[in-house]
């Protein structure tokens, strides 16, 4: 065996994950009373009594799913990381794995097997223990989902990196789980898989109590696939093993948690956490200069330097996002290569960054950050040159340009896209001056804008992005262009099969060298036009000392600090 990991994490470091779902509101504004006679309450419970111990988040949306099996939103991995923890959590302020449930773990030299060495004494807020067991029923009811579950807009990234499930075993990455005893368990793959182990970090890999999913039936998904429908358990029943445990869930308005009282770890000041939903940026700032929130996420550019100024605690994130403008090729017009090379032509990328993005964003020119293995520093580009896109379009047969619908999602801020109808505005021109006439088609964020561009073919241009889970090149772009998807419309075996080759390679120093060639090959493809690396902020009022700012969203409350 080789590649042991070891690395006990205090109790102070400890992460969590919990789960969302969506919805809009900012009516949230005038519920400031509410909140003010809980914090009443909730006054001198707990820690130091100098301290309030509630603290209230603004959230930009609804959680999707308090399954986080069944989400892969922002939002819903927010309030994940308090109520769940996965086998692997994330070192503070990075993006690198570092144990959490699993004490430590080794993996064998064929990459096939991992043994992992569990936390004792640990719990699920339920009462069900944690051990070995619990460890192979996640993992074996993420493989033996059917039908709806194995939809992109429901398990999205159990079938993005583990690929196949009990029913399409010729695909599937995972093969099975072995319990020795309580505290060993180990993790059979049917092959390779570089990123295993950075990827358990990610919420939708977090340990849920095998007992609660029983009993609230939280694989029974209705709807379609297009557009699935939660379970009783997603929908108000979430049991994990981290800090908090779920209270209630007024969609549209707050979500509630508290401290559960026999955590394993570190239990900090907070023993209440709101998270009120606010969907408008501005009302975010208001809500956060009238005191009825402690702090706000995906900070409005205009606002950081002003709400900086009034005193109030600007925390950024380091970049590690990407934002791009998605092609689909199911239309006509976006299949033909010298028209995505067109549009490619027509954007100038620095102004929409310096117009309408935060101070600190990059301009991209590939689907990575710099910082991730594999970025190629000399990958091809399309630089801004809107008479080369004029001549493109009339080379492809659109001499007088061509109409094409442009989605784009409203009543959300994201990390890598805080004013999206901004975003949308910008490009809209640009590509109007070079003659391509948007037909705007806006959709609010969760469900419909989600499950339309990334679970259905009716969609054109399409803005969407990323913020990167954990540092790994498979991440982004095996995410983005390893299979066929709804979202891109195209089938390209060559580039599939170069990304499925490239996450089997162990050598890091080989597998660089992979993903730079594959960069390359998808610059040269062009199915979608990678426009910045955003560098979110946060904004806190100033009883916020401290908040463990993570460039993957890895942010346990747990660790914030308060000074009264």
């Amino acid at each position: 065996m080789s590649k042991r990991v070891t690395s006990a994490r205090g109790a102070g470091t400890a992460r969590s994950r919990a789960t969302l779902t969506a919805g809009i509101s900012i009516a949230a504004l005038l519920l400031t009373g509410c909140v003010q006679s809980e914090r009443e309450e909730d006054a001198g419970g707990g820690g130091d009594s100098a301290v309030d111990p509630t603290f209230v988040f603004a959230a930009s949306s609804d959680p999707k799913s308090l399954d986080p099996a069944f989400a892969s939103d922002g939002e819903s991995f927010r309030v994940s990381r308090q109520i769940f923890e996965g086998l692997v959590g994330v070192e503070p302020g990075t993006a690198d794995p570092a144990p959490l449930l699993a004490e430590s773990w080794e993996t064998a030299e064929d990459g096939l097997s991992t043994v992992f060495q569990l936390k004792e004494g640990v719990t699920f807020h339920d009462g069900t223990p944690f051990n070995a067991d619990a460890v192979c029923f996640n993992f074996d009811r993420w493989y033996n989902w059917t039908g709806i579950q194995q939809a992109e807009t429901t398990s999205y990234y159990y079938g993005s990196l583990f690929r196949g499930f009990a029913d399409s075993p010729e695909d599937a990455v995972y093969e099975s789980c072995e319990a020795q005893g309580d505290n060993e368990v180990t993790i059979n793959l049917a092959k390779p898989f570089a990123g295993f182990i950075p990827a358990l970090s990610l919420p939708a890999f977090a340990m849920q109590s095998p007992t609660a999913l029983e009993e609230f039936s939280a694989d029974e998904i209705g709807g379609t696939a297009e557009a699935p429908s939660l379970s009783e358990y997603a929908l108000g029943e979430p049991v994990g093993t981290g800090p908090f445990m779920f209270d209630s869930w007024n969609v549209g308005q707050q979500l509630e948690l508290s401290i559960y009282d026999d955590y394993w770890g570190d239990k900090g000041q907070i023993t209440k956490t709101i998270f009120r939903i606010i969907d408008d940026p501005q009302a975010r700032r208001q809500a956060l200069e009238a005191g009825t929130i402690d702090g706000y996420d995906l900070v409005a550019p205009a606002d950081t330097q002003s709400l900086k100024d009034a005193g109030y605690n600007i925390t950024p994130r380091d970049p590690f996002t990407i934002l791009y403008l998605g092609m689909n090729q199911a239309v006509p017009e976006l299949k033909d290569p010298l028209v995505r090379e067109a549009i490619s032509h027509a954007i100038d990328k620095q102004a929409l960054v310096d117009q309408t993005l935060p101070e600190g964003t990059k301009v991209a020119t590939q689907f990575i950050p710099e910082v991730v293995d594999g970025y190629n520093e000399d990958v091809t580009t399309y630089d801004f040159d809107p008479e080369r896109a004029k001549e493109l379009l009339a080379e492809a047969g659109y001499p007088d340009g061509f109409e094409v619908t442009f989605n784009y999602p409203t009543n959300v801020s994201r990390p890598y896209m805080p004013t999206p109808e901004q975003v949308f505005t910008n490009l809209q021109a640009q590509l109007s001056d070079v003659g391509i006439t948007v037909t705007p088609a806006p959709a609010a964020w969760s469900p419909d804008y989600l499950n339309q561009v990334q679970g259905t073919a009716d969609h054109g241009l399409h803005l969407l992005g990323w913020t990167g889970d954990y540092n790994d090149t498979d991440n982004f772009i095996g995410v983005f262009f390893g299979q066929e998807k709804l979202e891109f419309g195209f089938d390209n075996p060559e580039l599939f099969t170069a990304l499925d080759d490239a996450r089997a390679v162990s050598d890091r120093d080989e597998q660089t060298e992979l993903y730079k060639d594959i960069n390359e090959q998808i610059a040269e493809f062009n199915p979608a036009v990678p426009l910045a690396h955003p560098a979110p902020s946060l904004a806190f009022a100033p009883r916020v000392t401290s908040y463990p700012a993570s460039p993957v969203n890895d942010e346990v409350f747990t660790e914030i600090e308060l000074s009264e």
